[in-house]
């Protein structure tokens, strides 16, 4: 099954390399059995939307190729294509499901930002716990209103341990804007095999916004020959 969507394209970067992808022919499985409580990390990715009385085979796939509670507490399910055009979502609201879109940015090229800021230091991070503690503490300290410290730290720390070792394994980089030594943003940039780049969690202490430092940051791996695809921010 080939996905339209660039934003589920590049997120099975992270599927192929930290778990496994099975074709189900009506269907993508993703599951990441180290991390079996990421949602989108575990997911069913159709090819159509929903239909009256798929529900109950949707659920019993998910099941049975992704997991079910206690270890894996959610069912998600997605369809590759535009926004919610046919999908008959009554079934899924009377079960409870919530609906969410999802805005993928993407980017044939890359410009500078109208402000460009060349106080900081950009730079891949270092292979040490230390720095990688420094981008740690930035992503909980730049995470958006309403996640809880404490579980989004437990969140971070689970999703950094693979990032960090697919940056080992030369699969992408974590960038840093260093200021005075110390990281005041970062994000990870990903490639995959066919031209595509994924942008994944850009965060910016709060002391340090409206300074240009995403902007900049972002435009640092201009170098690489691939089509950008912006992280949806999960």
């Amino acid at each position: 099954m080939r996905l339209q969507s660039l934003g589920y394209r590049t997120d099975l970067i992270f599927a192929h390399f930290g778990g496994w992808v099975t074709d189900l022919g009506e269907a993508l499985a993703v599951a990441n059995p180290r991390s079996p409580a990421h949602d989108f990390g575990n997911l069913l990715i159709f090819r159509k939307p929903p239909q009256p009385k798929d529900l109950p085979r949707w659920e019993a796939l998910f099941a049975e190729h992704i997991g079910h509670p206690p270890a894996t507490p959610h069912r998600l399910f997605a369809w590759d294509v535009p926004a919610r055009r046919n999908a008959d979502l009554e079934e899924l609201l009377k079960a409870g499901y919530r609906p969410e879109q999802n805005v993928v940015m993407t980017a044939a090229r890359l410009h500078a930002p109208p402000h460009l800021n060349t106080r900081a230091e950009y730079r891949p991070l270092a292979d040490t716990a230390e720095e990688w503690a420094q981008a740690l503490e930035n992503q909980v300290v730049s995470r958006e209103d309403g996640h809880d410290e404490e579980r989004y730290r437990r969140y971070k720390e689970s999703q950094f341990h693979g990032l960090r070792e697919l940056c080992r394994a030369g699969r992408g980089f974590w960038y840093g804007a260093f200021v005075d030594g110390q990281l005041v943003a970062d994000h990870g940039v990903f490639p995959d095999s066919k031209g595509l780049l994924r942008y994944q969690r850009v965060g910016t202490d709060p002391a340090y916004r409206r300074q240009g430092l995403c902007g900049t940051l972002t435009f640092f791996p201009r170098t690489l020959p691939c089509r950008a695809v912006g992280d949806r921010g999960r």
